[in-house]
């Protein structure tokens, strides 16, 4: 109960954004082609997410608070739910889901392959989120999750790919996840405040 409105919070803020393009593509306020702007804003949502939860382990480092972790698995769902979203809007608006065409976009835009296979890692993450999994997985659930480092990998040169005419948004996306793995090198790891003591502990198990 102790997170509860923190968790409402975050819950609300991450389903507005869907509702409001949903809303303007209703109102035709996309464009002349809606249905492809949704679907790259559900691209680049999926990557702002991720950035964003793996943001949340430094700052419960610096700061100190465990309600960063409290919301990591919520947000990681999310992550899963918009490139869910992006693939099935690929599917409607793009292929009008003739999958007979598939075969052509993959050998004219290589980079579905590369986005295809994020989204199956991200799959993964999001059916080994929960506690069952954690017990069964034991030691080896870390290392599982660490596929979250190939995702945003993977997702930016999917991005990289698609914007290779302005590379002025991409950078800054690139930069902060460059910034985000850095941080995770071991010896720079150790160096970020630890502020948690046990209770750290105990949430990342949780």
């Amino acid at each position: 109960m102790r997170y509860l409105l923190w968790r409402l919070a975050v819950f609300s803020a991450v389903c507005v954004p869907p509702v409001i393009w949903l809303y303007q593509a209703w109102v035709l306020d996309l464009g002349p082609d809606p249905g492809k702007v949704l679907v790259d804003r559900f691209g680049l949502g999926t990557l702002v997410l991720l950035l964003i939860t793996l943001t949340l382990t430094p700052l419960q480092r610096i700061s100190g608070w465990t309600g960063w972790l409290r919301v990591r698995r919520q947000l990681g769902l999310w992550c899963f739910t918009y490139a869910l979203l992006h693939m099935l809007g690929y599917g409607f608006f793009i292929l009008g889901f003739d999958w007979a065409q598939l075969g052509v976009e993959l050998v004219k835009r290589p980079y579905i392959i590369v986005g295809s296979f994020a989204f199956c890692c991200l799959l993964t993450l999001a059916v080994t989120s929960n506690r069952y999994s954690q017990r069964r997985l034991g030691a080896g659930w870390k290392k599982l999750h660490r596929l979250s480092y190939l995702i945003l990998g993977l997702g930016l040169l999917h991005m990289l790919w698609i914007v290779r005419a302005d590379l002025k948004e991409w950078a800054v996306y690139a930069a902060m996840g460059a910034f985000l793995l850095i941080l995770r090198i071991p010896v720079l790891a150790r160096r970020i405040p630890r502020r948690m003591g046990k209770r750290a502990s105990a949430v990342t198990k949780a």
